[in-house]
């Protein structure tokens, strides 16, 4: 179905279930909004103190909902004036702020009614639509979940109820997408990864991971890949600063931009420092200490520290929305003439490191934003440059109007997980006005002065959104190169424990993470432990494998290699990991 079709049937879904709503609750709702979203819809309403509205209710609502459907009511809509608007709407103060805004804004106002509003129509709302023809079409339909929602997303007002839902042509299309809710509920990071050992967030520290032991060894695994990579390819890793005086930033024109989202420190005496919330200020102070040459461009300067950005409280989500979170990041000083080669570059690396997953991606040319800095020739510019390296290194690609970083054009790298979601993780982005900012200066070949061009990038994006991608990706069953426990040891019996340690303290010095169960269990329920725990390898050891020193060998899945001698087993290991096969 084509998607301004879908969002019209969506929005159509959306008046529905707000009219079920005040069919089934007289007097005991009053409506707030809501939208056609890229996965349904949802609504928001203002309930009396003695209405719950939960999930139990749902099938009474999508009932009451289908009755409506069958009643083949035509959706129209009508142009009104805001005091026509207000006199509709006049015991409802949240029609009346969106009616108030319009008419300061000079926007067109209209209403959709639902039924015929010249014979007693049934239900009406200020909208701008659009909205299918009749009710009738919206046939396969599914409420999903109910939550609270601040109005405004703001948490000084009323917190609403919001319900969602989703909504498609077809019963079988409507189906399908239970379907991977369904499973995507079971791979949710937010549960695996505590169930896990990974991570867990407590209150004292909103949006602020804890990364427990299993955890701290996939971000070092991926840094150590990361590493690596960019050693091979001329990156130099700096440290900078975690809290730095606001001038830093009023020199880069964030603290303009972006402040809102910063966490500050006013330390008295006219002092306001800001916890980092990104590298690249950091990244210019250090090109600023030294004077360069032509000849040290492109210099690559990479960066993973801790960074800080202030969100609301309902905007977080585990570790795809956090406070405090790392990005695989760098700056490259580069001439104008090397920003095509650079780019390459940069994107041969990202089709590296989302290959070894097993992902596919696709990338956003993001364009000047409303609220850009510089002159318009020099972004027209740059973002021609960007289109033509895409279209030249034949990398699928589209248009992001307006979603330009304000500083300069980006390319988005959108990737596909294994339940067809999409995901933006990595960015490049190209800037001129940053080294301009900052007097950055080198000499040419000729003995002047000019300003570089920065390019700011990062692969992973963050660390913890990218993780938080990977457990669902692979429903915690990772890879064995970042496996926290890539092997575990299971003894048979007290009698072959002794052996058991010897087999793991061997396979321990050889670089193999390994964890031997020393529980007086069952060998069947070590065994359900070790995959419930996702362990890529299980190494069962009875008296027959500790005579012969070897080992019986268990891949994840219930697949049974044999037996092996613990030398063999161990350079299969480190073959698999070295190659870091899925």
């Amino acid at each position: 179905m084509e998607e301004n079709k879908l969002h019209a049937l969506r929005h159509s879904a959306e008046h529905i279930l707000t009219q079920a709503m005040e069919k089934l609750w007289p007097g005991q709702i009053i409506k707030a909004m809501g939208p056609a979203i890229e996965t349904g819809f949802y609504f928001d309403f203002d309930t009396t103190d003695s209405l719950k509205i939960t999930e139990a209710d749902f099938p009474k609502i999508e009932k009451e909902m289908k009755k409506i459907v069958q009643l083949n009511m035509p959706f129209e809509k009508f142009i009104v004036t805001a005091d026509e608007a207000r006199k509709m709407f006049a015991d409802n103060p949240y029609k009346q702020e969106w009616i108030d805004k319009a008419e300061n804004l000079k926007e067109e106002i209209s209403v959709y009614w639902t039924g015929d509003p010249g014979k007693g129509g049934s239900f009406v709302d200020v909208c701008a639509g659009p909205h299918v023809a009749r009710t009738i079409e919206v046939k396969a339909f599914k409420l999903l979940s109910v939550a609270g929602a601040y109005w405004h997303g703001d948490e000084k007002n009323k917190m609403l109820t919001r319900i969602y839902g989703t909504a498609f042509e077809t019963q079988e299309e409507l189906d399908k997408y239970l379907t991977q809710l369904e499973e995507a509920r079971k791979r949710d990071h937010r549960k695996l990864g505590p169930q896990l050992g990974i991570f867990f967030f407590d209150e004292t520290a909103p949006g602020m991971p804890y990364w427990l032991p299993k955890g701290t060894i996939i971000v070092n695994e991926l840094l150590k890949f990361w590493r690596e990579e960019h050693t091979k390819r001329g990156y130099l890793e700096t440290i900078t600063p975690q809290l730095n005086k606001k001038q830093l930033y009023e020199t880069s024109g964030h603290w303009d931009h972006y402040k809102d989202f910063m966490f500050i420190c006013d330390m008295g005496e006219d002092e306001v420092y800001c916890l980092k919330p990104m590298n690249c200020p950091n990244a210019m102070t250090i090109y600023k200490q030294g004077i360069h040459s032509y000849r040290d461009l492109p210099l690559r300067y990479s960066d993973c520290d801790a960074l800080h950005r202030h969100e609301k409280s309902g905007e977080l989500g585990g570790l795809f929305r956090v406070q405090k979170f790392s990005q695989d990041d760098a700056h490259i000083f580069v001439m104008e003439e090397q920003i095509a080669d650079e780019y390459k570059r940069i994107l041969e690396i990202a089709d590296l490191f989302y290959s070894i997953f097993g992902i596919k991606f696709k990338i956003r040319l993001g364009t000047r934003p409303d609220d850009f800095m510089g002159d318009i020739e020099t972004w027209n510019k740059a973002e021609k440059e960007l289109e033509q390296i895409l279209i030249d290194n034949k990398f699928d690609y589209f248009i992001g109007q307006g979603e330009g970083a304000f500083y300069g054009p980006k390319l988005d790298i959108l990737m596909d997980d294994c339940l067809g979601r999409q995901w933006q993780t990595g960015t490049i982005q190209l800037d001129f006005q940053l080294p301009r900012n900052f007097a950055l200066k080198y000499i040419n070949d000729k003995g002047e002065e000019k300003t570089p061009v920065v390019i700011h990038r990062v692969i992973y994006g963050s660390l913890e959104r990218f993780i938080g991608i990977l457990i669902e990706q692979f429903a915690g069953a990772f890879p064995l190169w970042i496996s926290p426990v890539q092997v575990a040891v299971l003894p048979i019996s007290e009698k072959t424990m002794d052996y058991s340690k010897e087999v793991a303290e061997k396979l321990q010095k050889q670089g193999i993470r390994v964890e031997l169960n020393t529980d007086a269990d069952s060998l069947g329920k070590k065994i359900r432990n070790a995959e419930a725990m996702k362990v890529p390898y299980m190494l069962i050891i009875g008296e027959k494998e500790a005579e012969a020193k070897q080992v019986s060998v268990r891949q994840r899945g219930q697949k049974d290699l044999g037996s092996m001698t613990v030398a063999d087993f161990a350079e299969k290991i480190i073959k698999e990991d070295k190659e870091k096969k899925l």
